[in-house]
């Protein structure tokens, strides 16, 4: 279904190749393009929430791309910049926190979607986007940027207050799809010792099956 909120969530997708091309060119206005692309690309997240609610439009493939889309951007800016040497040493670390709190939100999301259970977006999990995808912006920009806006030493700085939020969010997320598996298993399990009391006893089954 083209609405504009889907076309807007696959012009995040899209984007994606051409700020990957921009690294090999190693050009300044290079970066400032990777940069202006992940931009206008970060804001599109905002806007076709934003349409979608305003003008009813959402639907099941504009829930399943939003955050695959946010996803694959984040994913495929963190890992050129590692690739390209642009984040080294302890900052690969940070970088880590924030691509494997993904995995784990997904994960989440996926087993909780079989429940028929949504897991809405925390005030501090928008916090923690707002703050990543400025860090990300400006260590794309890098030293392309203004010499006295010290790109590369803000984003970096940026970078580990969002693997700080990363963490913080990431573990409610985990508690929360903690309960519903805690829920899940205990409507589950209660029917087991009924049908180990039904069962035979283990010798008469052995001794049916020939024993040993």
């Amino acid at each position: 279904m083209l609405t504009l909120p889907n076309i807007l969530t696959l012009s995040r997708i899209l984007v994606i190749p051409p700020m990957v091309a921009a690294f090999y060119l190693d050009k300044d206005w290079a970066n400032v393009i990777a940069c202006i692309l992940f931009v206008s690309a970060s804001l599109t997240d905002f806007l076709d929430g934003y349409f979608a609610r305003s003008w009813s439009q959402q639907s099941d493939i504009g829930r399943f791309l939003d955050p695959v889309a946010d996803k694959l951007l984040v994913a495929a800016a963190i890992l050129m910049l590692v690739g390209f040497g642009r984040l080294e040493h302890f900052q690969v670390l940070a970088a880590l926190v924030i691509l494997c709190r993904e995995i784990l939100v997904s994960g989440l999301r996926e087993f909780l979607a079989e429940l028929r259970v949504g897991m809405p977006v925390t005030k501090l999990a928008k916090w923690k986007t707002g703050i990543q995808m400025t860090s990300i912006a400006l260590l794309l920009l890098g030293e392309s940027g203004p010499h006295w806006l010290h790109c590369d030493l803000i984003g970096a700085l940026l970078l580990w207050v969002a693997a700080g939020f990363t963490l913080i969010t990431g573990y409610d997320y985990l508690r929360e799809g903690l309960k519903h598996m805690s829920t899940t298993s205990v409507s589950v399990h209660p029917q087991e010792p009924a049908r180990e009391r039904d069962a035979p006893p283990a010798k008469a089954r052995v001794s049916e099956s020939g024993g040993a």
